[in-house]
Formats: structure tokens, sequence, C-alpha cells
């Protein structure tokens, strides 16, 4: 199989398993809990971003990626990491900007996800990944889409709810 159809295949999978597993257990899960202890655990997943870092070590190992989509990919996921952590840290102690920090987060991860979409297939980035490119690509970036999602339904769907109420 060519490389680019096995990885758009490996990558749809894992969504599939992504919603599969949110529909049956996450969400279930996250309806018993109070707002902020919902979304904690699924900004826990945008905490490890700067995993896309590797970028720069993939570049030079010979991933044929433009400087430009490299800097745009690496620092627009470190950005989202560090709003994540704020974020987390803001829920944690169950500060006023919490929830106006989550939003932050949403629409920097969102645009940076979108981005970093747009741009890899334009460069047909999908097929030219391998090792822990692929990985990332494959299952890492399925599970940084599915908790956005979860997250922005927790946002909207208990936007009238404080922080500490289930």
């Amino acid at each position: 199989m060519d490389p680019t159809p096995a990885a758009l295949l490996a990558n749809t999978l894992s969504f599939v398993v992504y919603v599969i597993a949110a529909f049956w257990y996450v969400v279930p899960w996250l309806q018993k809990r109070e707002r902020a202890a919902a979304l904690i655990p699924l900004l826990w997943v945008h905490a490890f971003r700067h995993v896309a870092l590797q970028v720069f070590s993939a570049q030079k190992a010979g991933l044929a990626i433009p400087d430009h989509l490299r800097d745009q990919i690496a620092f627009g996921d470190v950005a989202g990491m560090l709003l994540a952590l704020l974020a987390l840290l803001a829920l944690r102690r169950r500060a006023r900007l919490a929830v106006p920090l989550t939003w932050l987060f949403t629409i920097v991860t969102l645009a940076d996800l979108l981005n970093a979409l747009i741009g890899g297939m334009r460069e047909g980035m999908l097929g030219a990944a391998s090792g822990v490119t692929w990985l990332i690509l494959v299952f890492y970036v399925p599970a940084l889409w599915t908790t956005l999602a979860l997250i922005v339904w927790q946002l909207v769907s208990r936007r009238t709810q404080l922080l500490g109420e289930a």
C-alpha cells in the first residue's frame, strides 16, 4: 500500500476508535463530574503537545517539510501546550479566569490544528511522515481533535454552571 493512503487509513481508524471510546466511556464519565473536574483531564491530553518539537529532528533526518510549516507546527503546538497548562492551573484553583483561558486555548488550538492540517495536506506531509512523526500524526493528532471537541462540548453545554457545579 502506498504511504499516503496507509497513513490516511491509520488516521481514520484512530479517529473511529477515539470517538467510540469517547461516547462509550468519556462522555458518561464527564457528565458525572463537576465542570472544572470534567475539563481538566481533557486539557491534560494537550499538555504534551511539545512533542511537536521533534519536527526539527525529523527534518534533519530527511522529512521534507518547508521551514515555514515546520515553525508553524512546532511553535503553534508549544503555544497550545502553554495555554493548556495555564488553563489547567486556573481550573485547579477554580480561578475566575479559568473558563476564558480555556476558551482562549480552544480558539488557538483550533486555529493551530486547522493550519497544520491544511499546510500538511498542501505539502503532502501525511505520506512523507515516518517514525515518530507518523505515530504523532496517526495517534496523537486524532486524540487532540477528539478532546478538543469534548472541551468545546463541555464549555458550551455547561456555560451557565459555575466551575464547582456538576
